[in-house]
């Protein structure tokens, strides 16, 4: 069954198994997202990776079903992360990363040079780092970012590039 089949049975239901399918399909993709935005911090993502659910499953019957159920979900993440990082330091630690996510091995990259680049993104303004995983990490369009976002599709393109060369600059110097 699709997302967007899956969703109006749920609406209809609020059947738990309908929701552990979604939570099961979403969930992985989606703590990896967050483990990147909040600074591979495991509790805070385990954390927030709870609260989107209970926030996606409070505002799901505003789900126009107008994008796919994961564009919609990543942003109500982003929301929720803006909100955890309110609550919290906002200080981004290295420990613990999972470097094989941040990049695929098809990529040519070795250990040290993963570790290098999880580090560089943590350093990363959030607005940039969030833009960057979003975008080249989690696959979304700058339309799909914009909106999410709030922002128009030339400051999410505009970020992006920010970001990379942020990014390359970190790598060459450090």
């Amino acid at each position: 069954m699709d997302d967007l089949a899956l969703v109006r049975k749920f609406l209809t239901s609020r059947s738990e198994a309908d929701f552990r399918l979604l939570y099961r399909q979403h969930s992985p993709a989606l703590y990896q997202f967050l483990l990147r935005r909040l600074g591979a911090d495991e509790n805070l993502a385990n954390e927030t990776l709870q609260n989107v659910w209970v926030r996606a499953v409070e505002k799901l019957s505003s789900f126009r079903l107008e994008s796919t159920f994961k564009s919609w979900l990543f942003g109500v993440a982003v929301n929720v992360c803006r909100e955890s990082y309110r609550k919290c330091s906002g200080v981004i630690t290295v420990d613990d990363i999972d470097v094989e996510e941040i990049a695929a091995p098809s990529r040519g990259l070795d250990q040290i040079e993963l570790i290098d680049l999880e580090r560089a993104i943590t350093k990363l303004p959030d607005g940039y780092r969030e833009i960057l995983i979003l975008h080249d990490l989690e696959g979304f369009t700058h339309a799909e970012i914009a909106k999410h976002k709030d922002i128009d599709i030339g400051t999410s393109k505009s970020q992006l590039s920010r970001a990379r060369r942020t990014l390359r600059r970190f790598l060459t110097t450090d």
